[in-house]
């Protein structure tokens, strides 16, 4: 009995010992401060402070990796606690320049606002985005694998990225892309490393060690965590862990999805051929997807389990109530034309038909989980920036 007694109190100590060493910034190598409140469970957290959601937070939203959903996500919550959002003058900040301030609407550079929060498509720029967002700002994003991202990008951009422009397959262009490729084109960072790119790099960068380590290092200083997309539902679980949000907060329905017709398999050749041309994403990938398994046995392997099945029996809960046949449909097939998600290049983006015997106040919260991101931005830029008179009509 004294001996057990003498291990559970050691046990207490080293516990303590690596709190303490965390919170105070000893041992930033081993346990680097973002990590703390995925390293404890809420209730752990509870007892050394109160666990408050937090409200101040950036996403980087970059290009093809799922993150439209997270946008719909960081919209709803924002709009149900009516916080203040950073919204672009037009979809976009001032894409694909670096981010400036001057690209958020209604922002006074006298009158300096603070914004709950900013999601919408950016190249990052820290220094600018520093001057929106308070300093206890919760910085996120998310990557995807750069084989299934290069596929949908050249769906998506065949007609915008003038180095896919003369191809018929993205086959064709990995053959020889340097032959198709000129960094200076337009739209080249759809080609090539976007993710990179978005990051506020260059994509066309020498691939050294030094490089690559140097940029990593930089990203994982300023952002908190790093949501995988082919892990969608744990990234949501360590998510809500980390902004100490409600699992609810983090539900939602997987937007912009493509129909199976517009998605090209892929060998394995063609698979090694985009890792070598996306060096850059392939490596950041690689370390974010590590790091990102190593938070998911901070938060421990069988507590994801558990809170990934509630998550998706929650969704499953709310496709059944909301979604009628409980599926995304061709565009074609969409019955309210005025929420048909934007279709560019030459990928069939699908969306949603809700189920006609919803009451109102269900109905409002199944839009907004369906709502495509241009729709919502149109709604939040309204209700944030009211017209000062009334609405003309058009003349016709």
């Amino acid at each position: 009995m004294l001996l057990m007694l003498v291990v559970a109190s050691c046990l207490t100590f080293v516990t303590r010992l690596v709190y303490f060493s965390t919170v105070n910034g000893g041992w930033s190598d081993v346990f680097p401060q973002p990590w703390l409140s995925l390293a404890m469970s809420q209730r752990e957290r509870s007892l050394e402070k109160p666990c408050r959601p937090k409200t101040h937070l950036f996403f980087l939203k970059t290009h093809k990796t799922a993150s439209s959903t997270v946008l719909n996500i960081m919209y709803r919550f924002g709009e149900a606690r009516n916080l203040t959002l950073a919204l672009p003058v037009a979809y976009q900040f001032g894409y694909p320049q670096l981010f400036d301030t001057r690209t958020v609407k209604s922002y006074n550079a006298t009158n300096k606002q603070e914004y709950h929060i900013i999601c919408n498509h950016m190249r990052f720029y820290k220094p600018q985005v520093e001057k929106l967002m308070p300093n206890d700002t919760f910085y996120f994003s998310i990557l995807r694998s750069p084989v299934t991202w290069m596929e949908s990008s050249f769906a998506y951009y065949k007609d915008t990225a003038r180095a896919f422009s003369n191809v018929t397959s993205l086959e064709q262009f990995l053959e020889d892309p340097w032959s198709h490729y000129s960094p200076t084109s337009s739209g080249s960072h759809y080609a090539r490393n976007c993710m990179w790119f978005d990051f506020g790099f260059d994509h066309n960068e020498g691939d050294t060690p030094a490089y690559v380590d140097s940029v990593i290092g930089k990203i994982a200083n300023t952002f908190h965590l790093i949501l995988i997309a082919e892990y969608f539902d744990q990234s949501m679980v360590l998510l809500q862990e980390a902004l100490c949000w409600d699992l609810d907060d983090v539900l939602s329905f997987k937007l912009n999805p493509r129909g199976n017709g517009t998605v090209v398999p892929l060998s394995a050749t063609t698979a090694d051929q985009i890792r070598a041309w996306n060096s850059l994403d392939w490596k950041l990938y690689l370390h974010f997807n590590r790091t990102f398994w190593q938070k998911v046995d901070l938060y421990g392997r069988q507590r994801m389990s558990e809170k990934v099945v509630l998550l998706q029996e929650a969704r499953q809960k709310m496709r059944d109530l909301c979604l009628e046949r409980g599926r995304p449909v061709d565009p074609s097939q969409i019955l309210d034309k005025t929420i048909i998600p934007f279709q560019y290049g030459r990928a069939r983006i699908q969306g949603y038909n809700l189920n006609t015997n919803l009451t109102p106040a269900t109905r409002e919260r199944c839009l907004r989980m369906i709502l495509p991101e241009l729709h919502y931005k149109d709604l939040l830029d309204a209700k944030a920036h009211p017209p000062a008179g009334p609405r003309e009509h058009p003349p016709w």
